[in-house]
């Protein structure tokens, strides 16, 4: 019985001693007698089996993947949005035009600039006219803004034709009507030439 016991610790010593070896590459744990307050100046054997049954288990690290960034919008086509979304029409009216006399010239057209689109019959030559009257300070607070209440005009009748434009121009709303019905109706509407038409 006791030969049984001897016979089985010494197996298990052996498993042990196996799995986790106590020695390593740059030399062991001295095996002499260690004195109070000092360490012996041999290696500590790792904790992580290298060899025998257990060092298949160990697992690979490898480095971790990192995130692929999105692509600028000049490398990925235009695809991607961002600030500038510089494609966008800015400017886009509906101008309706009534009893001007002139073939071709009634009706209802659509206008968009930057690019130039649209129905109307001289889109490009009023896209220029509007971003001119865009470059200047006066030109903004101009273009479309009504005759003001009180205002002195001649009494000129220009006929009777009557328009309407309403939209955005330069990301700004638009919705204002125009006549030629006395000398400052007449003056407003041959500024907005081309985009109305010219009826003079």
């Amino acid at each position: 019985m006791l030969r049984r016991l001897a016979l089985t610790a010494v197996v298990s010593l052996a498993a042990l001693a196996t799995a986790v070896p106590v020695s390593t590459a740059s030399g062991s744990v001295s095996s002499g007698p260690v004195s109070s307050g000092s360490v012996s100046s041999g290696s500590v054997p790792s904790a992580v089996p290298t060899t025998g049954p257990f060092a298949a288990a160990r697992p690979s690290l490898g480095p971790l993947p990192l995130p692929v960034p999105p692509l600028p919008g000049f490398l990925d086509g235009g695809a991607g949005k961002g600030t500038g979304e510089a494609n966008e029409v800015l400017t886009r009216l509906t101008v309706s035009v009534e009893n001007t006399g002139v073939a071709g010239a009634d009706g209802t057209f659509e206008l968009e600039c930057g690019p130039t689109g649209g129905s109307h019959p001289q889109g490009q030559a009023a896209c220029d006219r509007l971003a001119e009257a865009g470059a200047t300070r006066a030109g903004r607070q101009e273009l479309f803004r009504p005759t003001p209440e009180g205002t002195m005009c001649t009494m000129i009748h220009g006929g009777d034709a009557t328009a309407r434009i309403v939209g955005t121009w330069e990301g700004r709303a638009v919705d204002t009507t125009a006549s030629r019905r006395d000398g400052c109706e007449i003056a407003r509407w041959n500024s907005l030439v081309p985009v109305l038409p010219d009826v003079r």
